[in-house]
């Protein structure tokens, strides 16, 4: 009995000695306290809000325009290229006789300069990208690669196709080109000079990886150009003689879709290719 009864005296000790230390426990380690929910709302906001990929086409888009703002020299050479041409053609036929054979000449040299123009331009479209390692993590990045490959040729153009085309109607006085015609040059550059650049992205996209890839860059393009050459100049040529230019637009509208169409899938591929 005796004994039973020392038992329960120590564990009552025991038991309040036990208690005593959880106490103490508590007192020195404070419960975890949860964060307000606007809190929580505010530290998720950058993956609520992810950008989506138009957000990721634009940003690249201004980028490669901000690049090719500061790279003046660049953005100038192709320009200064194309009036130095036909300023070098309008000269060496100016005559009184032959103001009539140089206006028949106008639609292929005008065409001619400005294919040569881009080609000039085509290799920084993704040269600098493939150097600094920004063209490996475009490819690696989240977003759908066409729609990035399509944001960098976008830029491309508004850098060199639009400003050829803005320079259109001085080639066109230069060269003796009828006024009437006018509207038909500038029709077929606003639907030739897009396929120069999809087409020019494919070739770049290939040799990228080379050290002197610009003359592989020259036999790959100008072959694929042949084909908007063709039916921009009959346009011309065709609404000199006053007939109609309907069925060259068409094929240079239907050059248009369908390189816009392929045109950045196989440049999607070709860099691949290249980087890997």
């Amino acid at each position: 009995m005796r004994e039973i009864i020392v038992y329960q005296w120590v564990e009552q000790i025991l038991k309040s000695q036990c208690q005593q230390n959880l106490d103490e426990t508590k007192q020195i380690i404070p419960a975890p306290v949860r964060p307000p929910n606007n809190i929580l709302h505010k530290a998720h906001a950058p993956i609520m809000n992810n950008p989506g990929p138009w957000h990721a086409f634009f940003t690249l888009f201004w980028r490669d325009l901000l690049l090719a703002i500061h790279r003046r020299n660049e953005l100038a050479n192709p320009l200064l290229f194309f009036v130095l041409v036909i300023t070098l053609f309008a000269m060496g036929i100016r005559a009184e006789e032959h103001d009539k054979l140089l206006a028949i000449m106008a639609p292929g040299i005008i065409w001619v300069a400005v294919l040569l123009s881009t080609l000039l331009s085509l290799e920084g479209m993704f040269r600098s990208d493939f150097e600094d390692g920004s063209l490996e993590q475009m490819l690696l990045s989240p977003y759908p690669t066409l729609l990035l490959v399509l944001a960098k040729v976008s830029a491309h153009w508004l850098v060199t196709g639009l400003p050829l085309i803005f320079l259109a109607p001085l080639s066109g006085v230069l060269m003796s080109l009828p006024m009437d015609d006018m509207g038909t040059l500038l029709v077929t550059l606003l639907l030739g000079t897009p396929v120069l650049s999809l087409v020019g992205a494919i070739g770049v996209s290939l040799t990228v990886g080379l050290r002197r890839g610009g003359a592989l860059l020259s036999l790959l393009v100008l072959p694929l150009y042949i084909p908007v050459l063709l039916f921009a100049a009959k346009a011309i040529a065709d609404s000199t003689l006053g007939l109609s230019v309907a069925f060259p637009l068409k094929m240079l509208g239907a050059m248009l879709l369908l390189w816009l169409t392929l045109g950045p899938v196989a440049t999607v591929a070709a860099l691949r290719i290249s980087v890997d």
